[in-house]
């Protein structure tokens, strides 16, 4: 049990106001610090998650003709394909710019309830950026499937001979492996940001009985 716990063990054990108020001040210095390092902690795991899909998206492009052509193939045109790859790299920018800024102003704030309203805004960009990377998984590979099984003459010839139960289970895979990958997806968020959200929230609810 760390020293912050052990004052709010004490602050719940105090029945007069004034002996709680006095615990309160010394408990929210750490409560403020832990959030701050929360966030930072945030921001550096947007950081290198920027770089790795800046790697990941750019560097094979450049690296291999070969996969360059059947990632063009797969979306069908070359710019769709760098317009997708530049709209989710400017939104990994956005994301990594407003958990900078939330930092930024949890470090400098001096007010509970100002510290309870940058949390909650936190929460929001971080809960917003991981629908939205779901909505795009989901979007690329239906966008990616759609042109593999109507523009690539080999897969195109492939399920021309297919019967309408072949089709159907076919159809069904894909719809299955799709549903997969953002499981996955979401399994991954969940592990890199859900236990330091768990954390920012519950300082959140320490602030609220601080602040009643």
């Amino acid at each position: 049990m760390d020293e912050l716990d052990l004052l709010k063990k004490d602050w719940q054990a105090n029945t007069t106001q004034v002996n709680q108020q006095l615990l309160g001040k010394d408990i929210y210095p750490m409560l403020h610090k832990k959030s701050s390092s929360i966030v930072k902690t945030l921001f550096y795991i947007s950081i290198a998650e920027l770089l790795f899909w800046l790697v990941a998206n750019i560097y094979p492009l450049f690296a291999s003709e070969d996969y360059r052509e059947e990632l063009v193939a797969m979306f069908g045109n070359v710019t769709l394909l760098i317009g997708i790859t530049i709209f989710s790299i400017l939104v990994i920018l956005v994301f990594v710019y407003l958990l900078f800024k939330s930092y930024k102003s949890i470090s400098v704030t001096d007010s509970a309830k100002k510290l309870m309203e940058n949390i909650l805004k936190t929460r929001k960009v971080i809960k917003y950026y991981v629908i939205y990377n779901l909505v795009m998984g989901f979007l690329s590979l239906s966008i990616g499937l759609y042109y593999t099984i109507n523009y690539n003459p080999e897969v195109t010839e492939q399920f021309a001979q297919y019967s309408s139960k072949q089709m159907f289970i076919v159809t069904v895979v894909m719809m299955l492996f799709i549903a997969f990958f953002l499981l996955v997806f979401w399994l991954f968020y969940r592990l890199i940001y859900g236990i330091l959200l768990k954390r920012l929230n519950s300082n959140y609810e320490e602030l609220k009985k601080l602040e009643v």
